[in-house]
């Protein structure tokens, strides 16, 4: 590093002010995961990080598990809760916060009312994790979003959404793509064969291993993947599949078990293994052939990317945000969602072309070491928030 470099890095980190991360969620899934993550990894780069939430929440349990600050507040009145508004203004002045990122959709209001009431000068910024939904114009919303000083939208298509919806100023609207560390999935040093032995996975030598990680829930196919590995043995009798993950929070087991009953009425308790919610889901793809994402429709879709960086072929639904993410025929195959033929015909082809596969997988991984990397997350928010001061 040079004089002048060495000098914009000192500046650069002298700038870095106190932040504070809001999600008062009870639940956990991507959006949780990703809020802790984030601080996770902002701390390491040196800025002061404290995560605001529910006590007893996982994401309290994660946060701790990480050394972050952790604070806790409770909003039973949402957006006309002035006194959890007035705990959040204290709460942000202990901690010196100068730049509050709101990260749940649900808590923009209690957020926008302390900064109106308590902290006008605190900054105030929206990490869009989900799509909108209905627009959102009337004088409500549109008096919410003015109090933001950003929206970092994660797909470019989800921010021309924004705009089409909403009365969001465009100079507060910046595409910054959620990030991933990509670099364990990607790890050489993690072979197929270590992948699945680390697993317990026991499967032929010639098994094609078919892959759906994620939670459990029936927005994200499992069901449908269950029917369509039985149709498909009939011509391919060595297609294996893993599924990964726990039920829904808070949801109940319903869908998990009504999924593994089917298992059992089809005969192929044998080919179809299952295994729990893992910290560490990059053994999971490291083992795979193949991944599916069968979601209904997935904002923006973690695990197509982790599957991405895995170098695996992925066949995905084509809706929501994975229209963006996967580019048909050069990073993976889109289906139309539970389309059985067109699954079939996606599964058959790529098991009829190992090239195909082979080229998939490579260059999805150069994709999503790109565009998706934790490190670009990191640095083009910092590059908003050092332009707000």
């Amino acid at each position: 590093m040079n004089s002048a470099e060495s000098a914009a890095s000192v500046a650069t980190s002298a700038a870095k002010f106190p932040l504070s991360l809001l999600c008062l969620s009870a639940s956990w899934g991507g959006l949780e995961l990703n809020t802790v993550r984030f601080a996770d990894w902002m701390q390491r780069r040196g800025w002061p990080v404290q995560v605001i939430t529910l006590a007893d929440s996982p994401i309290a349990a994660r946060a701790a598990a990480l050394q972050l600050p952790v604070a806790f507040l409770s909003n039973r009145w949402k957006a006309l809760d002035v006194p959890a508004a007035s705990r959040l203004a204290g709460i942000l002045r202990a901690f010196n916060t100068r730049a509050l990122l709101v990260s749940r959709n649900g808590d923009l209001g209690v957020a926008v009312l302390c900064k109106t009431v308590y902290l006008p000068a605190l900054k105030l910024v929206y990490q869009q994790h989900m799509q909108l939904g209905p627009p959102k114009r009337s004088l409500v919303h549109t008096l919410r979003f003015r109090a933001l000083d950003a929206w970092l939208s994660p797909l470019p298509g989800l921010a021309r959404q924004v705009l089409k919806k909403t009365h969001l100023s465009p100079q507060k609207l910046h595409v910054v793509p959620l990030g991933i560390e990509l670099e364990k999935f990607a790890d050489p040093a993690l072979t197929r064969a270590v992948a699945r032995q680390k697993l317990n996975l026991h499967v032929p030598a010639d098994a094609v291993l078919l892959g759906l990680i994620g939670r459990f829930d029936d927005g994200k196919g499992q069901d449908f993947l269950v029917e369509e590995l039985a149709i498909l043995r009939r011509q391919h009798p060595n297609l294996h599949l893993l599924l990964v993950g726990e039920s829904t929070r808070n949801e109940g087991n319903a869908y998990r078990d009504a999924v593994l009953r089917r298992v059992r009425e089809l005969g192929i308790e044998a080919v179809v293994h299952i295994r729990e919610f893992t910290p560490q889901p990059e053994i999971a793809y490291r083992a795979l052939d193949i991944s599916i994402t069968g979601s209904t429709s997935e904002t923006y879709g973690m695990v197509t990317i982790e599957a991405m960086a895995a170098g695996l072929p992925v066949i995905a639904t084509a809706t929501g945000g994975t229209l963006e993410i996967v580019d048909d025929g050069r990073t993976g195959l889109l289906f139309p969602l539970r389309n059985a033929a067109a699954f079939e015909a996606a599964i058959g082809r790529l098991l009829h072309e190992p090239e195909l596969m082979q080229q998939l997988g490579q260059q999805a991984q150069a994709e999503a070491l790109a565009t998706y990397s934790h490190h670009r997350q990191c640095e083009l928010t910092e590059r908003v928030l050092l332009q707000l001061g």
